[in-house]
């Protein structure tokens, strides 16, 4: 057996979006069936962001943060807030296609 029993199949993948993406490949022989179940995940690329809050001293200041969900599947996020006199719900659900606004407040105790 001086052969290899493997044959490279070379697929291209172009996605649009992020998201989950399934698909169902069917390769037939004369003496052979096989379906092969392809699943790709796709990420957004990460974005580096930063926002500035301006108010005066002591007043509370909410800025909206939108997130939109471009995807096939519904979002459920958990927001983690890191600093002193941030404040913002602890869940965020975005539906497909829609876009959320994520509220997020400032209370500063201190000039």
């Amino acid at each position: 057996l001086g052969g290899s029993d493997t044959v490279e199949f070379p697929i291209k993948f172009t996605p649009k979006y992020a998201g989950c993406y399934h698909c169902q490949i069917l390769l037939k022989s004369s003496c052979d069936i096989r379906v092969y179940e392809i699943e790709c995940v796709v990420n957004a690329e990460q974005a580096d962001a930063q926002l500035e809050f301006l108010t005066p001293a002591y007043q509370t200041v909410t800025q909206e943060i939108p997130i939109s969900n471009m995807s096939s599947q519904d979002w459920r996020f958990e927001a983690v807030l890191e600093g002193q006199c941030f404040y913002g719900p602890p869940v965020l659900n975005v539906r497909v296609g829609e876009t959320a606004q994520y509220p997020l407040t400032f209370k500063p105790v201190a000039e």
